[in-house]
């Protein structure tokens, strides 16, 4: 399961990283247009959908990296069993966090997908593609995190390897 959810994290990463990359020309192409007096239509729709993209598709592999954000002061100030019941309450409290996410996301994607949301801009976007990549970055947020919480409980007292030491 480590190996599945590692490769589709990657996939997620990788193309958030093409969508980064082609939202960069599209603005730069609008900047310019833009001075020239021909804006390019759509490089701000095209621009908010792709970052959905970006966020919950690196969301997991940052995780596996165990690259997140932390407040450490206490971290490395503890025994290892200290660390490793707070990897634990971490874990679940993302679990509970990316579980509401995906249920009212889920909700909200439904919705969206029924009454074919879509932007109102110059150039109509469906919105929701984005909303269902929401989902689907949180859900398998949440299969990582199931993973982390079960590498917590069977190694109790060797807490994970941080990203930053």
């Amino acid at each position: 399961m480590n190996r599945l959810v590692t490769k589709l994290a990657v996939l997620f990463v990788a193309c958030g990283s093409i969508a980064i990359l082609m939202s960069m020309f599209v603005s730069v192409a609008d900047v310019v247009g833009t001075m020239l007096g021909r804006p390019v239509p759509g490089a701000l729709e095209f621009t908010e959908s792709t970052m959905v993209l970006v966020v919950f598709g690196g969301i997991t592999f940052a995780q596996i990296r165990h690259a997140h954000i932390r407040v450490e002061l206490f971290y490395f100030r503890v025994g290892p069993k200290m660390k490793s019941v707070m990897d634990l309450i971490t874990s679940l409290a993302g679990i509970v966090f990316f579980s509401l996410i995906v249920w009212q996301g889920g909700v909200e994607a439904l919705y969206s997908f029924e009454i074919r949301e879509a932007t109102s801009g110059s150039i109509r976007f469906p919105l929701w593609p984005a909303r269902w990549l929401l989902v689907i970055g949180s859900g398998l947020m949440i299969v990582q995190l199931l993973l982390d919480t079960w590498r917590d409980l069977t190694h109790f007292g060797n807490p994970r390897p941080t990203a930053f030491g």
